[in-house]
């Protein structure tokens, strides 16, 4: 008798609850549902074995509910009994449904906007425990529950924090976005973007307790009233004009990598079409499209092909979305890339076989192909041509190829890639190489061992990694002590912690005399490397805007050194600024600073011990880029968010709370490569647009055709 849907609730009994009692006909039958409020029971069927007496004193129980109606009813079979009692498990499966929708609805608003700490699968019980604490009332192991301090109305209007909840209960409040409470369908059924494991547990279905479809149905419990009354109260803390008077945060698509080949070829334009038109439905403002050196001139030195990306911006001007372009100078190919590998040119990798300095060099002599050293930017090694002419004659080249398209106002920006990844660092993280977070990473083309202590080492490294090299010598020889032409031998591996190593470790050789002249010069050729190719970069793009992705190194950040920032090339300990120098330069040039915005802490607290402190790291970088007077911009760093994260995204790209009403000038979305997991980000990327753009949106003129 037991039912067989999906989401059915089975009544088990197990022989021990079945009193058996000779003198009683009526055995005492438990409970089918003995907790109302536990909603952690699975939903798997469970069938015990019950003795033929048993099933006898089953059977003579007296009927109840709907089988009582069959019972009386005259001339009516077992099959019409049989039929009624079915009826009644179907309506309380719906009963079961409709309470679980609403404990998932509020079990998931509580852990993403509240940060409640809830488990998978919470009941009733820790629901009431996790706001008792919030209140600042004590709640026991065994449910003793009393109250600590004195209630909320008598702290002149302080919030009470516990220490056992990272966020207090005005997030709710706070929480800017709608969420998912009003945006519910109004049929009942299972959303087919969850997981097989969570569709036991979550339901999408009407919030209303009044459906017309099951009004038969007793949906009044307990547990529900309350349920459906804390979500309304949530509801109606939630203002409708949360975004009303913010400015627009223009939204671009950063389409995927793929889209064109290694032969500058178009891969699939019907595919394109269909994607722009997804994207033109949810009121994007423009798409971003990578440009990429190893495949524009990645056969013969200054040979261009851009017959690609020429029938892709005529795709894209059809549906009059704008256009920003990343000149991409380095190596693309990851566990993220969706199998898509594009190399630096052929030509160049061609001459490093030859001459392996034109690549970067970690401490035991490994080269990294992710980019060019910044030791040749005034090199002339490729093929007569240093490399910072090599960026300008490719930029030099796009301006020329595309000046109509230019004319015509579709291209808004150009991004200069300036490092691995695209961002201005070192490349100091890879993972080919066996980087892993939260390593440290390794400093790059350095010496490792002081000449006095290895002079064939000393001479060895010469020879490998001699563009950075001398330079470091001739810093080292500047300040009196030739001696320090070398880098720290004791700051560990890649993949080493702060405190496993000399360097990095509280009151270690960073802070030594040493060290603090090691980490300017190396800092220092950061900034060099972004002064040279942007002074180049100003006079290819004049009147555009140009662009400058600054990285998210947030790991290690609570730590006094910084580690993780130091390695990537910003002198960022924790009595120093790091980044005040970087944007002196992009202040000098009138370059957009675009911030990779990392993950809030909820990401990082199974990870406490990398120190992360993604948000201390956004609030320094975005405010000292605008005390600079810096335009400033974004782009999410995981390729997806769910929808509390987006919350916070809106909330960083224009904070309330800022006086001088300081906001992002545009905002880049990553979508992830894998198809499902884009049509997910697809499903909630409608509300975070309209939450970028404002009440009245981002109007934009069409692009001329």
């Amino acid at each position: 008798m037991n039912g067989t849907g999906e989401n059915s609730t089975p009544t088990t009994f197990d022989h021990h609850e079945i009193q058996q009692n000779p003198q009683n006909p009526n055995p005492q039958i438990p409970n089918p549902n003995p907790n109302p409020n536990n909603f952690s029971h699975s939903n798997s069927h469970h069938y015990h074995h019950i003795s033929q007496p048993q099933q006898q004193q089953q059977s003579n129980r007296r009927p109840r509910g709907f089988a009582v109606t069959a019972g009386n009813s005259s001339g009516s079979s077992d099959g019409k009994g049989r039929r009624e009692r079915e009826k009644e498990k179907e309506r309380t499966k719906l009963r079961e449904r409709h309470r679980r929708a609403i404990t998932s609805r509020m079990l998931s608003g509580l852990r993403q906007y509240g940060n409640f700490p809830l488990p998978a699968r919470a009941d009733m019980n820790d629901v009431l425990a996790a706001l008792a604490r919030e209140a600042g009332w004590m709640v026991e192991p065994d449910g003793t529950t009393y109250r600590s301090s004195p209630p909320p109305s008598q702290l002149g209007g302080l919030p009470v924090r516990s220490s056992e909840s990272p966020l207090s209960a005005s997030s709710l409040k706070n929480c800017s976005m709608k969420a998912s409470l009003n945006c519910q369908p109004a049929v009942l059924g299972i959303d087919e973007n969850l997981s097989p494991a969570s569709l036991d547990s979550v339901v999408v279905t009407e919030m209303e307790t009044k459906s017309e479809k099951y009004s038969t149905s007793n949906i009044d419990s307990p547990e529900s009233f309350e349920a459906h009354q804390l979500i309304q109260h949530v509801q109606s803390d939630f203002r409708e004009d949360d975004y009303s008077g913010t400015p627009c945060v223009p939204v671009y698509i950063k389409l995927q990598s793929g889209i064109v080949n290694s032969y500058c070829q178009l891969v699939d334009p019907d595919g394109i079409r269909q994607e722009l038109k997804h994207l033109k439905s949810l009121n994007v403002y423009g798409v971003v499209v990578d440009c990429w050196w190893g495949i524009v001139e990645g056969w013969t030195p200054q040979k261009y092909m851009w017959l690609g990306y020429r029938e892709l911006f005529m795709i894209i001007r059809e549906f009059q979305l704008k256009v920003q372009v990343v000149l991409a100078f380095h190596e693309y190919g990851g566990s993220d890339s969706g199998n898509v590998f594009i190399s630096l040119p052929h030509w160049v990798l061609e001459i490093g076989k030859d001459n392996q300095d034109i690549f970067f060099t970690d401490r035991e002599g490994r080269r990294n192909t992710e980019c060019l050293s910044w030791g040749i930017d005034k090199e002339r090694v490729l093929r007569g041509r240093t490399g910072i002419e090599v960026y300008f004659d490719f930029m030099r080249s796009f301006r020329s190829e595309f000046d109509d398209i230019f004319g015509d106002g579709l291209i808004t920006a150009v991004e200069i890639g300036l490092g691995a990844s695209g961002e201005l660092k070192f490349p100091s993280f890879p993972e080919r190489l066996g980087w892993r977070y939260p390593g440290v990473g390794e400093f790059q083309a350095i010496l490792l061992v002081s000449p006095c202590r290895a002079s064939f080492d000393f001479l060895h490294w010469c020879h490998r990694a001699r563009y950075l090299q001398q330079n470091l010598r001739k810093a080292a020889k500047l300040r009196g002590h030739s001696f320090w032409a070398r880098g720290p031998d004791n700051a560990g591996n890649y993949n080493s912690r702060p405190p496993e190593t000399g360097f990095f470790c509280e009151k270690g050789d960073y802070e030594s005399y040493f060290g603090r002249f090691f980490l300017n010069w190396y800092a220092q050729m950061l900034i060099d490397h972004a002064d040279n190719v942007l002074s180049l970069a100003s006079l290819a793009f004049e009147e555009t805007q140009i662009v400058v992705k600054i990285p998210a190194v947030y790991w290690w950040y609570k730590t006094p050194s910084h580690a993780a920032e130091l390695t990537a090339g910003y002198y960022n300990p924790t009595n120093r600024d790091g980044y005040s120098p970087v944007f002196e330069v992009l202040r000098k040039h009138s370059v957009t600073m675009k911030f990779v915005c990392p993950r809030s802490y909820i990401h990082c607290r199974e990870n406490d011990e990398s120190s992360a402190d993604p948000e201390s790291l956004s609030w320094q970088v975005l405010n000292t880029a605008w005390d600079y007077g810096l335009t400033v911009a974004g782009q999410n760093g995981d390729p997806c968010f769910d929808r509390g994260e987006h919350v916070k995204m809106v909330e960083t790209s224009k904070p309330n709370n800022d006086p001088d009403r300081r906001h992002f000038s545009f905002f880049v979305f990553q979508l992830p490569s894998p198809f499902v997991q884009r049509t997910y980000c697809f499903s909630e990327l409608d509300n975070f647009i309209k939450n970028m753009h404002g009440e009245n949106g981002c109007h934009q003129e069409p692009a001329q055709v």
